[in-house]
C-alpha cells in the first residue's frame, strides 16, 4: 500500500497516511479515462443554438412576382435562403450532446487517474487549512508552503464555505467535494490536494 506524507498549513510533514491499493495503485486504463473526459466535456454543451428555416421566418406569404415573362428568376417567397432576411438552409437546431458512460467505466477512470497522479507524485495530503475566517491571502500562503504548482484541485470531504470562498479568486485553483470529484478536473490539474478527511471519505465510496 502506498504511503503519503501528511502536511500541515506551514508545509511541514506531521504524519504519514496509507492509501488503498484498489484506488491509488491500479494499472491506469487510458481508454476509460478518455471516455470519461469526452463524456464530461460533451455533457457541458447546452445544445441550444438555433436558426430559423424559411418556414419559420415571418413574412413572405406572397409570390414576389409572376412566374413568367419578367426576365427575372422565378421565386415563390422572399423568405427563401438566397434572399436577404430569408431563412437559413441547413442551419443548426437544438440537439442533445449527452454521451453516456456506465458506472463501472467512470469508477475505473477515476481510479486510473488517481493512480497515475500518485505515481507522478502529484497528490498531496493536507491535515487542515486552519482558516477561521475567509482570507484569500492566508489560503494562498498555505498553497505556496505546499508548492502545489500552477493548477491545483482541492478536494474537501464536505462543503466548507470558508475554504471555498478563500480560494475561489486564486487563479488556477478549484475546490470540489468528494461527491463531486470527476475525471476531467483531476486530469486538468498539476496537483491534487486532499484534505486528510477527504481521503477517508473517498476510500469509503470507492474502495
Amino acid at each position: 500500500m502506498p504511503i503519503v506524507p501528511v502536511y500541515n498549513a506551514a508545509g511541514e510533514k506531521i504524519d504519514d497516511i496509507t492509501l488503498k491499493d484498489e484506488i491509488f495503485a491500479i494499472e491506469p486504463n487510458t481508454h476509460a479515462v478518455h471516455l470519461a473526459v469526452v463524456s464530461y466535456l460533451a455533457n457541458q454543451r447546452q445544445g441550444t443554438q438555433s436558426t430559423l428555416t424559411r418556414a419559420e421566418v415571418s413574412g413572405g406569404g406572397r409570390k414576389p412576382w409572376r412566374q413568367k415573362g419578367t426576365g427575372r428568376a422565378r421565386h415563390g417567397s422572399i423568405r427563401a435562403p438566397q434572399w436577404r432576411h430569408g431563412g437559413v438552409a441547413l442551419g443548426p437546431k437544438p440537439r442533445d450532446y449527452v454521451k453516456q458512460v456506465n458506472k463501472k467505466v467512470k469508477r475505473l477512470a477515476l481510479k486510473s487517474v488517481l493512480s497515475a497522479k500518485l505515481s507522478a507524485d502529484e497528490i498531496k495530503v493536507l491535515d487542515s487549512f486552519g482558516l477561521e475566517a475567509v482570507k484569500t491571502k492566508e489560503a494562498l500562503k498555505v498553497l505556496k508552503n505546499l508548492d502545489t504548482g500552477k493548477k491545483t484541485l482541492i478536494v474537501l470531504p464536505e462543503k466548507d464555505d470558508i475554504v471555498y470562498l478563500s480560494t475561489r479568486n486564486i487563479c488556477g485553483v478549484k475546490t470540489v467535494t468528494v461527491d463531486s470529484l470527476n475525471v476531467y478536473d483531476l486530469v486538468n490539474c498539476n496537483t491534487v490536494l486532499f484534505l486528510r478527511n477527504a481521503v477517508t471519505a473517498l476510500e469509503e465510496v470507492y474502495a
